[in-house]
C-alpha cells in the first residue's frame, strides 16, 4: 500500500509516536533508517517497514510504501533516509548478575551512550526507574546505535529491586567523595552499579542500600565527569 497524505488515519496514529504518552499507550515506537531498522529486526522488534515509494529494502516483514511528504512528516530528522520502523516493544525479565541500575538519568543522549556502553561490557540487565528519560525517544536510540536492541533492560522501582538482591551480589553506590577509589576495588563476577541523575547522583534513600561506595579519582580541576563518561569508565574497571 502506498500512503499519499499526512491526513491518513493511519499516518496521524503513527505520527503521535513522536510522543511519549502515545508510545506508551500503544506501546508502539518508531525506528529511522538502515541500521537502527536491521537491529530492530534482529532482535525481534520490528513489527512492519515503511519505505519511501520506489525504494528498493528488503526484509522479510510486513511493508508498505509513503510518499516523501508522508516521510517527512513521520521523521524526527532534516534529511529522511527514506526508511521507517514500526516497533513493538518488549517485556523483559531479569537475567544474569552483572546489573546497571539508572536512577533518574534525564539526558537522551546521556541514556543512549550508557546503553551502547553496557552492551560493549557484557551488562546483562539495566535497570531504570520512572524518572529516567524515555528509553524509546528517538534520541536515546540512535544515541544507542542500536544497542538498545540487543540490551536487556528494565522499568521498576529501584529500592524494592535492591531488596531482592540484597545480599546476594555486591551493590555499589557511586559517590563523588565518601567513596572507595575504583582503581582499589577487588574484582567480581557479579555486581550492580548504580548510577545517578545529571545534576543530583544517586537517591540517599537509594545509596543508603549499597554495599560500598565508588569514585573515579581525577585531579582538582574537574569536579564531576559526565554521566555516559562515569559509566564508561566504571564498567571498563569493573569488567576488565
Amino acid at each position: 500500500m502506498l500512503y499519499k497524505s499526512v491526513n491518513n488515519p493511519r499516518i496521524k496514529e503513527l505520527s503521535k509516536l513522536k510522543l511519549k504518552k502515545y508510545r506508551d499507550k500503544q506501546n508502539l515506537f518508531l525506528v529511522e533508517g538502515k541500521h537502527l531498522t536491521e537491529e530492530a529486526y534482529k532482535n525481534g522488534y520490528l513489527k512492519e517497514l515503511l519505505l519511501l515509494e520506489n525504494l528498493n529494502f528488503k526484509l522479510d516483514i510486513k511493508t508498505n510504501y509513503v510518499t516523501e511528504n508522508v516521510l517527512k512528516h513521520l521523521s524526527n530528522v532534516p534529511a529522511p533516509s527514506g526508511i521507517i520502523g514500526i516497533c513493538q516493544k518488549k517485556e523483559n525479565n531479569i537475567i544474569g548478575s552483572k546489573l546497571l541500575i539508572l536512577d533518574s538519568i534525564q539526558d537522551p543522549g546521556n541514556m543512549g551512550t550508557i546503553i551502547r556502553t553496557s552492551a560493549a561490557f557484557d551488562i546483562d540487565t539495566i535497570i531504570i526507574n520512572d524518572k529516567c528519560t524515555d528509553i524509546y525517544s528517538d534520541k536515546v536510540i540512535r544515541s544507542s546505535q542500536g544497542m538498545i536492541f540487543c540490551t536487556n533492560i528494565i522499568k521498576t522501582n529501584i529500592q524494592t529491586f535492591l531488596k531482592t538482591i540484597k545480599g546476594k551480589i555486591p551493590i555499589y553506590g557511586t559517590k563523588v567523595d565518601g567513596g572507595k577509589d575504583l582503581k582499589t576495588l577487588e574484582k567480581t563476577s557479579d555486581f550492580a552499579i548504580i548510577m545517578g541523575n545529571e545534576g543530583s547522583g544517586v537517591d540517599k534513600n537509594i545509596l543508603d542500600m549499597c554495599d560500598e561506595y565508588l569514585y573515579i579519582p581525577m585531579n582538582k580541576k574537574c569536579e564531576s565527569l559526565n554521566v555516559g563518561v562515569a559509566t564508561s569508565i566504571i564498567l571498563y574497571e569493573l569488567t576488565k
